[in-house]
Formats: structure tokens, C-alpha cells, sequence
């Protein structure tokens, strides 16, 4: 008896199956490609200003920073208006005030979050901890040197210093490296941790040899933008340090210039041609600095993370 139903090969979908699969009503597609060109025009939208930013920014800051006295001396015995005079004095305090709160806000920002996402299991602490964390995310850069003012100089009697400014840069780098790295925690797979585990290996050893490892890009990263952010503020260095055209290497002597300081003093110095060269100058200079440590991470990062 013969049999009058068809075999279809498995390997060749049905003409059912096509149409399901493959047919897209013309509603769908509209819908689809302007959601497309929304997404350029947004992404367009966004480069505008940053590239009008940086294209100011090295157009006009370009020119002071490309002679080797910019980079090797200070603005000492050199009056604002004038000509003349480099930035050493401030990138020199811009390292020393940005190093102080490194030092201190990686390690206690990574280890705050190893806590939180390997040790906490949602207690109190953890609870406590992270409202904590949220609510130093949003604080100003303002109200954390006035913290500092206020307890550093007024209560304990210190002296306006590079230091008071590093102490307020921890404020604001802490939290952003708490975050962060939080997150990037989070991300690694759990199967990583059960495996290491069902191997014998201890926790912190997974921890250091598994998880920080497979998640150092994405922290690298978000070190580099916090001490992006900090590097960059104005509101700690006009609060608790003085102004000073000499170069000074202690964060405990005194006035301590620094990139935005100098910004600040050259706002104020008028509008001359040369002032205006050095205000730009140093921008450009505090932007120089940070793409350089941006990459430098970027090569530590694929030099020490996991290889996928």
C-alpha cells in the first residue's frame, strides 16, 4: 500500500515553518528603522558637544603646552598677564594630591566591595554600608571640602594643605570605586565560584585567584574614572589649600598649586592673551593626564585579566 503523505527532510524547513519565521509585516519594519535612526541621532546628539568640548579645548590649549618650559618650570617670579612660565608647580600637585587619595580609596574601595558581594549576605552591616555608599555617590564636591574644612582645619586645627585636599578626595573617589567594583563583582559568573570551591580551594584564594582576576578590566575602569572625576575638582583645592606660583612636593607645607588651582587663578588674572593661554593650557594639560592614565590602565588591565 503506498503511502500519499510527503517526507520533508529535516535539514529543509517547511513552507509553514518559513513564513512564521521569516516573514516580517511592513508595520515592524517601520518601527524598526526608526528606532534605528533614533539611536544614530541620539548618538549624534551626544558627540556634539563633547567634540566641541575637546576641539576647543586642544585648539586653544595646544600652543602653550607644545614648549618644553611648559612642562619643566613653574609660574615662579612670572606675573599672570605675562608671558611666559610653565605648569610643573601644578601638575606636580595635581600627582601628589591625586596620589594621597588613590592610596587610600582603591584598597578600601575594593575590599569594601569584596565584602559586600562575597562576605555580607544582605546583613545589617551590608545594609547600613551600602545606603551609606549611595548617599556619598551624590554628595558635591562642595559639601566634602567643607566636611573636611570643618573637622581637618577647624576642629583638629591643621592647616590648609595638599593633604585636607586629598582627604576630601577620598570622599568623593571611595564611593565611585565602591560601585564599581560592586558591580563588576557581580557580573562573574557564579559557576567560577562553585567550581573553584568543589576543588578544595579556600574562599579568599578564589576570590583572589578567580574572581578579581576575571573581573580586573571592568574595575581598572572604574578606578580610572574616579580618579578622572577627583583630579579634576575645583571646589577642594579653592576651599582647603592656598594658591602658590612655586613648586612644592610636601602635601603638609603649605599652599600646594594644582591644575584646576591654576585654572581658578587665571580666571581671576584677567583676560589677557597670555592669560588666556595658560588658563587653556592647563585644561588641556588635566586632559592630557588623564587619557594617558586611561591607557596606561587599559594595557594593565588586558596584561593582567583573564583571558576569555
Amino acid at each position: 500500500m503506498t503511502s500519499n503523505v510527503n517526507t520533508v527532510s529535516p535539514d529543509t524547513p517547511s513552507l509553514g515553518r518559513q513564513s512564521a519565521f521569516t516573514h516580517i509585516s511592513r508595520s515592524r519594519k517601520t518601527t524598526n528603522s526608526v528606532a534605528t535612526v533614533a539611536v544614530y541621532v541620539a548618538m549624534l546628539i551626544a558627540l556634539i558637544p563633547l567634540v566641541w568640548v575637546l576641539w576647543s579645548v586642544i585648539s586653544r590649549g595646544l600652543e602653550p603646552i607644545l614648549t618644553a618650559e611648559w612642562w619643566t618650570t613653574s609660574q615662579r617670579g612670572v606675573l599672570y598677564h605675562l608671558a611666559g612660565g610653565g605648569a610643573l608647580h601644578a601638575i606636580i600637585g595635581t600627582f601628589v594630591q591625586t596620589l594621597i587619595a588613590s592610596v587610600v580609596s582603591i584598597p578600601v574601595g575594593i575590599f569594601t566591595a569584596i565584602y559586600l558581594v562575597e562576605y555580607s549576605r544582605g546583613g545589617r552591616l551590608a545594609r547600613t554600608t551600602t545606603f551609606m555608599v549611595d548617599i556619598l555617590s551624590g554628595v558635591p564636591s562642595i559639601v566634602a571640602a567643607l566636611f573636611i574644612y570643618a573637622a581637618w582645619i577647624t576642629m583638629f586645627g591643621f592647616n590648609r594643605s595638599g593633604f585636607a585636599v586629598a582627604l576630601s578626595l577620598i570622599l568623593l573617589m571611595v564611593p565611585v570605586v565602591i560601585k564599581n567594583t560592586e558591580e563588576m563583582l557581580r557580573v562573574v559568573p557564579a559557576d567560577l565560584r562553585e567550581a573553584s570551591y568543589a576543588l578544595g580551594v579556600p574562599k579568599w584564594k578564589t576570590i583572589y585567584k578567580i574572581v578579581l582576576p576575571t573581573a580586573m578590566s571592568g574595575i581598572v575602569t572604574g578606578i580610572m574614572l574616579a580618579i578622572a572625576r577627583v583630579m579634576g575638582e575645583s571646589a577642594p583645592v579653592l576651599i582647603l589649600v592656598g594658591s602658590t606660583q612655586t613648586i612644592s612636593w610636601s602635601p603638609l607645607g603649605g599652599p600646594q598649586s594644582s591644575l584646576p588651582l591654576m585654572m581658578l587663578d587665571m580666571y581671576k588674572a584677567g583676560t589677557s592673551a597670555a592669560v588666556l593661554d595658560k588658563l587653556w593650557g592647563a585644561a588641556l594639560t588635566l586632559v592630557l593626564i588623564i587619557a594617558l592614565l586611561n591607557i596606561g590602565a587599559r594595557i594593565i588591565s588586558a596584561r593582567f585579566s583573564v583571558k576569555q
